[in-house]
């Protein structure tokens, strides 16, 4: 038992070490944390459609054209995320990586919230999501006010 503390107080220095040699902030914590739910998300959107959809939100997809669509909002989630964790590393890149992280998350609540509207209520899975995108891009807009 004793050991397994020794391990985990090891591996808690050495952590705390690297985050100081990188010299993480607290925009670059939520920057990593947003980019680790988004892209499982991205990759279950487009890794594979026809199989994950189905399974993950009851979507058919019946043709390439669907495909295609939900491949290129996977590449777009993705090319996000490549930002986002840039920017948690790269402090020219933080400002840029926050201004797209709060666009991306206020648009997508957005049109949600356009789509609760005009479509009806969706299951509750997407309108969590559309809660937890708005508190993002809250949070976000707060980081970046802060480093103004």
């Amino acid at each position: 038992m004793q050991k397994s503390f020794i391990i985990n107080f090891e591996t808690i220095v050495i952590y705390k070490n690297l985050t100081q040699r990188i010299n993480m902030t607290k925009e670059s914590y939520f920057l990593l944390f947003i980019s680790i739910g988004v892209f499982p998300a991205a990759l279950g959107y487009g890794l594979n459609p026809k199989e994950f959809l189905p399974v993950l939100y009851g979507i058919e997809v019946a043709d390439n054209n669907l495909s295609n669509i939900f491949r290129a909002v996977m590449g777009l989630y993705i090319g996000c995320v490549l930002l986002w964790i840039s920017g948690a590393f790269n402090k020219s890149l933080t400002v840029p990586a926050l201004w797209c992280m709060f666009v991306f998350m206020l648009g997508i609540g957005f049109g949600r919230a356009l789509s609760l509207i005009l479509d009806g209520m969706p299951d509750m899975i997407f309108v969590f999501f559309m809660i937890f995108e708005f508190i993002a891009a809250g949070i976000t807009f707060y980081l970046l006010k802060a480093k103004a």
